[in-house]
This record gives C-alpha cells, sequence and structure tokens, in this order.
C-alpha cells in the first residue's frame, strides 16, 4: 500500500534485499544457491533503507549509504541459517539501551498504552507496555511478521498494530487516537503539574478543552501545585537537557553540602540510564546516619535565600518499620520527599542546546495557549526537581527503584514474585519461605539475591 511489499518467501518477484547483520559476501553466497534469474538485478541493502521508507511511506531512493559494502567473495554453498532467539518475558532479564531499533512500532504502541492507561484498561495497557518493552530491547528491526514467531509479549491486538505499520506505514488506529477530542484534552491537561486523570476528566466533562478555558473559568479553584504548574507551563514542558541536570545536581550538592558534608546526593531517573533530556531531574539523599526530619525545610529554606526556590511541597515520610514490601508493582514508595521547582540561571548551564525549547518533553496539543512566563526573554528557566530522602540501610533498594524504567520495575517486581517467591519494593527485598527481609548494600547484591544477572542503568531503558 505505501509502494513495496515484505515478502517472506524468496522469488524472481523479489527486487531488494535487506539485511541487518550479515555481509554482503554472504547474502550474495545465498543468492547463488537459490539460482534466481534476476540475481544480478537485486538491490541488496542494509535495514537503514527499510527504515526509511517506512518513515516516508514509500520506497526512498537508495543512497550510498543504504548499500552492503563489498568485500572478498567467500565460496558458499549454504544458505543463511535462520536466526535463533532467545528473549525472556522479564524485562530485568533483557538488555534495553536507548539504541532502539523499532522506534516506529514503540511509538504506536505507547501512545495506545497510554490511552488504555487514561481508560483504566488494566489489562490492555500492561500487554501494550510489554509488548514495546520487548522491541526496544531487540538487536534488530521488525521487518516482517515472522520476525515475532517465538517471541513472548505479543498478542493479536499487538500483533494486529504491528502488521498494519508494516503494512502501511501508520497505525489507523493511533491516527483516529490522535484526533479523538477526550484523549487531546487528557493529554493536555495531564501535562500540568499538579493535574492528575480524574482532575483532567472533571474538567472535560465540564466541557473545558484548552488551557486557556480552563485559566479563564472563575468557578473552578486551583491547588498551590496546579498554580505553579500554569505558572511555569512552558518552562515545565520543554525538555531537560543533561547539562541542565548537571547545572541542577550542583546547585543541590553544594547546598546539602554547606550543611552537611556527609550526606550523599545521587542523580537518578532517566538520567542515571543515559538519557540526554528528561521531563524532571530526581535526587536520592542519603547518609550513614539518619538525617534529622527537618533536613529537607533547612535544604528548602537555603535554597529560598539563595533566590532558587519557586514551589515546593514536601511528603513526609510514613514507612512503618514492621511494612512488608508492596504487592502492587507501581506503588509510591513511603520515604520523605520534596516535590520542588527550581529557578535555574542559565549562566549556569555548560555546553547547552542554543535553543532549548526546540526539544519538548512533551508534546502539547493545545498550541493557542499563551505562556504566562515568556522563556525566551528570561536568562533563567524553571526546573522541576524531586529530592527524596532515604535512610542508608534502605539506600540500593531505592536506587534501583527510582532509576526506572518504569516497565523494568515492573518486570524486577513481577519476576521477584512469580519466580522467586519474594517480594521487593523501594524499601527492601523480602523472601516468603524463609520469612526474612534480605540485606544488601548495592544493586549487585539484589540481583545476586534474585539469581538475576547484573544489568547496568544504562540498559534498564525498557
Amino acid at each position: 500500500k505505501k509502494g513495496f511489499r515484505v515478502d517472506d518467501v524468496m522469488s524472481d518477484s523479489v527486487t531488494h534485499i535487506v539485511t541487518e547483520n550479515n555481509s554482503w559476501n554472504e547474502i550474495w553466497d545465498w543468492i547463488q544457491n537459490l539460482k534466481l534469474s534476476n540475481a544480478d538485478k537485486l538491490k541488496i541493502l542494509n535495514i537503514s533503507w527499510f527504515t526509511d521508507s517506512m518513515a516516508a511511506g514509500k520506497p526512498v531512493e537508495i543512497e550510498e549509504r543504504h548499500k552492503l559494502q563489498v568485500q572478498k567473495m567467500i565460496q558458499s554453498n549454504l544458505p543463511l541459517p535462520a536466526p535463533v532467539v532467545t528473549i525472556s518475558q522479564y524485562a530485568c532479564q533483557r538488555r534495553s539501551t536507548l539504541n532502539n531499533r523499532n522506534k516506529i512500532f514503540t511509538d504506536a504502541l505507547d501512545i495506545l498504552a497510554e490511552n488504555f492507561e487514561f481508560n483504566e484498561n488494566d489489562g490492555a495497557h500492561v500487554a501494550f507496555s510489554r509488548a514495546t518493552s520487548l522491541l526496544k530491547s531487540l538487536p534488530f528491526t521488525i521487518s516482517k511478521m515472522t520476525n515475532l514467531e517465538g517471541l513472548p509479549c505479543f498478542g493479536d491486538q499487538t500483533r494486529a498494530i504491528i502488521e498494519e505499520i508494516l503494512e502501511d506505514g501508520v497505525s489507523s488506529k493511533v491516527e483516529d487516537l490522535q484526533c479523538d477530542e477526550k484523549y487531546k484534552a487528557r493529554k493536555l491537561f495531564t501535562s500540568v503539574f499538579g493535574v492528575g486523570l480524574k482532575t483532567a476528566d472533571k474538567w472535560y466533562m465540564q466541557g473545558f478543552r484548552t488551557l486557556e478555558e480552563v485559566k479563564a473559568s472563575k468557578d473552578l479553584k486551583f491547588t498551590k501545585m496546579q498554580k505553579a504548574g500554569f505558572l511555569y507551563y512552558e518552562d515545565i514542558n520543554n525538555a531537560v537537557t543533561r547539562s541542565e541536570a548537571e547545572a541542577v545536581a550542583q546547585i543541590i550538592e553544594t547546598t546539602i553540602h554547606a550543611y552537611r558534608p556527609d550526606v550523599n546526593v545521587t542523580l537518578t531517573g532517566g538520567f542515571r540510564r543515559g538519557k540526554e533530556i528528561g521531563h524532571d531531574v530526581d535526587f536520592l539523599i542519603s547518609c550513614p546516619e539518619n538525617l534529622n526530619e527537618n533536613f529537607l525545610c533547612k535544604i528548602i529554606n537555603k535554597l529560598d535565600i539563595q533566590g532558587l526556590l519557586l514551589y515546593y511541597d514536601i511528603m513526609e515520610a510514613t514507612l512503618e518499620k514492621r511494612t512488608f514490601p508492596s504487592k502492587k508493582y507501581d506503588a509510591m514508595d513511603h520515604f520523605q520527599k520534596c516535590f520542588l521547582i527550581l529557578k535555574l540561571n542559565k549562566a549556569l548551564v555548560k555546553n547547552r542546546v542554543l535553543d532549548v525549547s526546540s526539544v519538548p518533553a512533551v508534546r502539547p496539543i493545545d498550541n493557542g495557549t499563551e505562556p504566562e512566563v515568556k522563556t525566551q526573554i528570561k536568562d533563567w528557566k524553571a526546573i522541576r526537581v524531586d529530592l527524596v530522602v532515604v535512610p542508608a540501610q534502605q539506600f540500593a533498594f531505592a536506587l534501583l527503584g527510582w532509576t526506572g524504567s518504569r516497565q523494568f520495575e515492573r518486570d524486577l517486581r513481577r519476576y521477584t514474585n512469580y519466580e522467586k517467591n519474594m517480594m521487593l519494593d523501594n524499601h527492601g527485598l523480602y523472601d516468603k519461605v524463609k520469612n526474612v527481609f534480605l540485606n544488601a548494600k548495592t544493586e549487585e547484591e539484589i540481583f545476586a539475591h534474585l539469581d538475576l544477572e547484573y544489568i547496568e542503568p544504562w540498559e534498564r531503558n525498557a
């Protein structure tokens, strides 16, 4: 439908051969063995031509970079062996880097999974999220439906989406959803800091469709967090770059160490996984000796005195010593934490991208919204920051949990429960058979307790 057809079987009608992990010589030997009449007319290309064509929706013109490099001929009478792939259903047993070879599929599945989550369809949301996660871990690009054979996590619905994208280059369900009024409103409203799905649905049911309509309403009452979300909307919804995150880290570390030099400040979240941009900046704060309950208040006060504090909200710790690890895979932890908005002077950001606003962290749908804060005329940027105070004995578990990704953590807890008969959360690891908590000072020790091969943070982008 987009100007080409993907065949599973080699024949004289094939005009282009696309490969990812084979050399030109290997492909040519295989072709010779098939004794095709049009062998000398075949275009032998690498996978980049296929992905470029899929993105364009039609066969693109063959460039030099699309061609396989010809090497010295190696005679062989054997056809290429079919690759054998053994992949776990659990993300914690796969290595998922930022090199996603199947982005055209994962982008579509992510949008559909998000909508299932909006609709509280947990089963479909989990199914699509697992399929997306597995695609991100694959060392090859899906180019035909037979590539999915033997792989876990793919049901009829996800397979249908992938098949349609292979044929048409797009998913009609995704295109329809992106035009759906309710989905657009939910997406837009939840992009405001402090606005959850229930509030977004409430505003939608009241007839609101844009942020301008919401802000202009005299009947709505906004929380302190939502007011900050509207005030700094433009900044918060533009991506935080790595250089900005590092500048924020310097501010937080300097402020904390001036008060307590023995405190450890650790950057977590997507930046610890190697990402270059993110939505916010997360830090774990830990000390060999438990910190005073007023510690965060004192740090917030110091940031305020420096003129760096735009907003803050402290949540007190609710952890009890006898509380078992949670059975819910995405449960919030019980550490003391502070959600704040920090004023970052752009002069502190080294080697920053000149036009930061061109890299959106989210894609707001309300293009007509007139922001209250004009980023382009300010010498500072509002940055979302989370500070989490963690007892030293629980630091390894908190670090593992806050590093993510979300799907990696869900699968890790699911694996722990079903395969090891244990329970894991951000506070500890509990052996249900031995009826004991297992101690760990590092992430490596947690993986060892679970008989798992250690996965580096940059390989957890599931």
